[in-house]
C-alpha cells in the first residue's frame, strides 16, 4: 500500500507529465537538449468573470525547483515503463543523464501578491530546452491553482467590505495539498484565518473554528451541549445555533454566556449555518444586543462566495465574520485557471534569437513573441496600465501599448507615469537566489495593490477591462511572424 509520506518526498521531480519526459529524451536524441530557450507562463481570461487576478503559488514553485533532480527511484521507476512494442520507452543512456541532470535555468516571477491580467507573463524560464520543458508542468499545476484561490479569496473579502473571513474549506478541498496550497492562497487573498491546523503550522496561519452539529446533537439538550462547551472552551467560546431552532438557540447561546461573564469570560460569538442568513442574523443582533452581549460575533457559514455576501451586505446583514468553504477552496464556478506555458524564443549556444510564436484561428490564441517582460505604469490615482514588450527591443520613453486581441486599440502612456517591471530574478543558472519575502508581506502586498485599481476593475458584474497590451516594436514583430507563418 502507498502511504501518504511514499508520496509526498522531498523530490517531486516526477510530478509532471509523460510527454514533457519523452520530449525531453528527444530533445536529447536530436543533439539539440542545450539549445538555449524562453518560455513564458501566462493565462488568457481573468477567472470568475472577473477583472483582475492575484499572483500566488511562486513559494511552492521554487521549493520544488530547489528540490528538481532524478534520484535512483525515480529513474528507476522510468526504467520500468514500455512503449507498444513492450520496449523500453526510455533509453538507459538518457536515464544515465537525467540522474546526471543539474539544472541551469533563470527564473524570473511576479512576486506574490501582485495584480496580474491576463496575456502577461507570471513567470518567465530562460535556459536548455531541455531542462525548460521539465519545469512546464510542475510551474503550471502550482501557479495555475494558487493563483486562482488567492484570487477567489480576494473577491470574497472585497464582498465582506472588510469584516473577518475565515477559510472553512478544508473537508471539502481537493485532497490534501489542494487543502494546504488553498489554505495558504486564501490568506494570501485577504482571509484572516483558517480551519486548517496543518496550515496553521506549516504557514504560520492563524487559526479559528467553532464546534459541529454533532456536538450538540450528542447531549440530551441544546442548553446542556453549550454549557458543556463553555466550560472546555471559555476563551474561545463561539456556539452553533441552529441545531434545532436558530432563534431559539441563540437565547439559549445568552443564558451560556451570562454563565461565561460569572467566571470572567464573555461569549465570544454565535454561527449560523443555514436558513435565510439576512433575516437569522438581524433577529440574532435583536435578542444579543437585548441581553447586553454587544460585542459578540455573528459568523455566518452556507456555502458563501463573493455573490451571497455581497447580496446579504446589500440586504443589511448583521453578520460580522464570515466562514467560506467549498466555494472558497474548489474554486467554486470556475474550477481551473487556463495558464499556459508557452515558447518565445530559442538559440544555439552564440547564434542571435531566433523568435516563436503560435498562431491560432483564434486571435487570443496566437501567443507573443520574444523574451518577454511586463512594465507596470502608475500615478498617485493608481495603476494605469501595463506594457508587455520584449527585452531585446527595450521600450521606448513615450511608450504605447497596443491591444494584442485587437490591434486597432492603442493606449499612450503619460511621461510623468511611475514605471515598474514586474519579471523579477528568482532563480539564477538553476539556484534560488531570492525566495520572497514572507507570508505577511506577501498578504499585505496583495492587499495594497488591490487599492491601487479603479473600483470598476474589482466589482464583479461587467468589470472594466484593465489596459494590457504590447509595445508598438513587439506587435509589429508579432504581426510580421504571424504573416510569415501563414506564408504571406
Amino acid at each position: 500500500m502507498t502511504r501518504v509520506g511514499d508520496v509526498y518526498r522531498t523530490s517531486l521531480t516526477l510530478l509532471t507529465d509523460l510527454y514533457q519526459l519523452t520530449m525531453a529524451q528527444s530533445y536529447w536524441a536530436s543533439g539539440t537538449a542545450d539549445k538555449e530557450a524562453v518560455f513564458h507562463l501566462f493565462f488568457r481570461r481573468n477567472p470568475f468573470g472577473g477583472g483582475f487576478a492575484v499572483a500566488c503559488g511562486l513559494a511552492r514553485a521554487l521549493d520544488c525547483l530547489s528540490a528538481f533532480r532524478f534520484g535512483d527511484e525515480d529513474t528507476g521507476y522510468l526504467a520500468s515503463l514500455v512503449g507498444n512494442d513492450e520496449r523500453p520507452l526510455f533509453d538507459p543512456a538518457f536515464l544515465q543523464e537525467l540522474a546526471a541532470l543539474e539544472l541551469r535555468c533563470d527564473v524570473d516571477a511576479v512576486p506574490e501578491g501582485t495584480v496580474v491580467f491576463p496575456h502577461e507573463p507570471l513567470v518567465r524560464v530562460r535556459g536548455p530546452i531541455q531542462q525548460a520543458q521539465l519545469l512546464e508542468t510542475v510551474l503550471l499545476n502550482v501557479v495555475n491553482f494558487e493563483t486562482l484561490i488567492a484570487t477567489k479569496a480576494a473577491r470574497v473579502c472585497l464582498a465582506a467590505r472588510g469584516d473577518p473571513v475565515i477559510d472553512f474549506g478544508l473537508r471539502r478541498a481537493q485532497g490534501i495539498d489542494g487543502g494546504l496550497s488553498a489554505s495558504r492562497a486564501a490568506h494570501i487573498g485577504g482571509c484572516t484565518s483558517t480551519s486548517n491546523v496543518l496550515a496553521g503550522r506549516l504557514f504560520g496561519i492563524p487559526v479559528s473554528g467553532t464546534h459541529a452539529h454533532s456536538w450538540v446533537m450528542s447531549f440530551a439538550s441544546e442548553r446542556e451541549a453549550f454549557d458543556a462547551y463553555a466550560e472546555a472552551q471559555p476563551n474561545n467560546c463561539v456556539l452553533l445555533v441552529d441545531t434545532y431552532d436558530t432563534l431559539q438557540g441563540v437565547r439559549h447561546a445568552v443564558e451560556t454566556g451570562r454563565r461565561l461573564r460569572e467566571r470572567g469570560h464573555d461569549l465570544a460569538g454565535i454561527r449560523l449555518d443555514s436558513g435565510d442568513l439576512a433575516y437569522l442574523s438581524l433577529e440574532a443582533r435583536k435578542i444579543l444586543d437585548g441581553e447586553g452581549f454587544t460585542e459578540t460575533a455573528i459568523v455566518a457559514s452556507n456555502d458563501l462566495d463573493e455573490h451571497l455576501i455581497a447580496s446579504l451586505k446589500e440586504q443589511g446583514a448583521a453578520i460580522t465574520i464570515w466562514g467560506v468553504g467549498t466555494r472558497l477552496v474548489t474554486g467554486g464556478d470556475d474550477p481551473a485557471l487556463n495558464g499556459v506555458y508557452k515558447l518565445g524564443a530559442v538559440r544555439r549556444p552564440g547564434e542571435e534569437w531566433q523568435y516563436r510564436l503560435k498562431v491560432s484561428e483564434q486571435a487570443v490564441k496566437t501567443t507573443n513573441p520574444g523574451i518577454q517582460q511586463v512594465r507596470r505604469f502608475e500615478t498617485e490615482a493608481g495603476f494605469l496600465a501595463d506594457v508587455i514588450y520584449d527585452e531585446d527591443q527595450g521600450l521606448p520613453e513615450e511608450a504605447v501599448l497596443v491591444d494584442p486581441v485587437d490591434p486597432t486599440r492603442h493606449k499612450r502612456i503619460p511621461p510623468e507615469a511611475r514605471a515598474t517591471d514586474l519579471l523579477q530574478p528568482f532563480v539564477r543558472g538553476g539556484r534560488v537566489v531570492h525566495e520572497g519575502p514572507p507570508l505577511a508581506a506577501v498578504r499585505a502586498r496583495a492587499s495594497d495593490q488591490l487599492t491601487r485599481l479603479h473600483p470598476g476593475i474589482t466589482r464583479f458584474v461587467n468589470p472594466h477591462e484593465y489596459p494590457v497590451g504590447l509595445s508598438v516594436e513587439l506587435h509589429e514583430l508579432k504581426t510580421r511572424l504571424v504573416l510569415e507563418a501563414r506564408g504571406v
